[in-house]
């Protein structure tokens, strides 16, 4: 190679093959009137398909093996400073090297986190559900049982008697009763204002409609006989005319959603009736009363067990009836039977209702 002139000029051999390349000499940071130069050198770039991670070593050794270096002769004034492409290029390549391991590293650390963190949040629900799970089947088998009374037992947590369920039935047979009639009206109204007359002459009364007709009572009993005393007995004391006694039918009763109770009560209602019919009348007459009636009062006892309104109406005639024959007893004044027999009437009026 030829000494290079004042242009700065340096010639290398690549592969065999001569290039020239143009430098531009950097003065001496000491001296502020020189100019910098930077010598740019060309390389062949199939150095860069090189393995990344020899590549910076490679790029030297071919430097410092392949390049014959020609220093270009400088004054004693110039101290010049040598910048070679070459050698950057090959540093920017290592750092490309190593910055794509390290995004590989960065990268394969973040699956592994991505891959830790679904699993443990995955673990977390899991366990999570499995836990709600376990608390409602324990919760649903730590209650107690509930037992349902049976019959008519006692409820304990509300501490009242529960009422019997209505799905029962029954039929009353055809029935034979005795009473004082006092006339018979065609209309409502003017049987309604024949009772209210009677009632103010201080007799019991009142009316109801059988085969189309509005017949006015005023007494019963448990016979003709007896009815005929008790409805003379009304005409010499309460002026009471048109009276005369008689037996009526009361027609076959079937009676439907009531519960046991009931159904036992309208079962024996006939038969109580009957008594107290008897009682009353012969008391009115006679000034007495039979000393039995508290064998009735036990069997109206069941009155807060009953639900249907008519059936109730039936029960509180009865009991009334039983109240009033008590309490002539006890005053021995002929008013309490009368009530009693008033009671008694109106039973029969709702009865024929059913």
């Amino acid at each position: 190679m030829d000494k290079p002139k004042n242009g700065h000029t340096i010639k290398i051999k690549l592969n065999g093959e001569q290039q020239s390349f143009k430098e531009e000499p950097v003065k001496k940071l000491a001296d502020k009137e020189a100019e910098p130069f930077s010598t740019v050198i060309k390389i062949d770039p199939e150095h860069l398909e090189q393995e990344s991670f020899r590549e910076t070593a490679a790029a030297q050794e071919s430097v410092d093996e392949s390049f014959d270096w020609i220093i270009p002769e400088s004054s004693e004034n110039d101290i010049v400073e040598y910048k070679i492409a070459s050698s950057q290029k090959s540093k920017k390549a290592g750092k490309k090297t190593v910055s794509f391991s390290t995004f590989s590293k960065k990268r394969n650390g973040g699956a592994i986190k991505n891959i830790l963190f679904t699993a443990v949040f995955a673990i977390l629900i899991g366990t999570s559900l499995g836990v709600l799970m376990l608390k409602l089947f324990i919760t649903d088998t730590d209650k107690p049982a509930v037992v349902q009374p049976v019959g008519g037992e006692t409820g304990k947590n509300t501490g009242e008697e529960k009422t019997p369920a209505a799905t029962a039935s029954t039929v009353i047979p055809t029935q034979t009763i005795f009473v004082v009639q006092g006339g018979y009206f065609s209309t409502k109204e003017l049987a309604v204002s024949g009772a209210n007359a009677v009632k103010g002459k201080g007799a019991a009364a009142t009316s109801i409609a059988i085969d189309g007709k509005e017949y006015l009572f005023i007494g019963v009993a448990d016979s003709v006989e007896s009815a005929k005393q008790l409805g003379t007995f009304y005409k010499e004391n309460n002026s009471v005319e048109d009276v005369y006694a008689k037996s009526i039918a009361v027609p076959e009763k079937t009676v439907a959603e009531i519960n046991e109770t009931e159904k036992a009560f309208l079962e024996s209602s006939a038969a109580i009736y009957q008594q107290l019919s008897k009682i009353s009348s012969t008391g009115i007459v006679t000034k007495t009363a039979a000393d039995d009636i508290n064998a009735l009062s036990e069997q109206l006892k069941s009155g807060d067990k009953l639900n249907n309104e008519k059936v109730k109406g039936l029960h509180a005639d009865l009991t009334g009836a039983v109240e009033k024959v008590k309490s002539f007893q006890t005053s021995k004044e002929t008013k309490s039977l009368i009530e009693a027999q008033q009671h008694l009437l109106n039973f029969i009026s709702a009865y024929y209702a059913l």
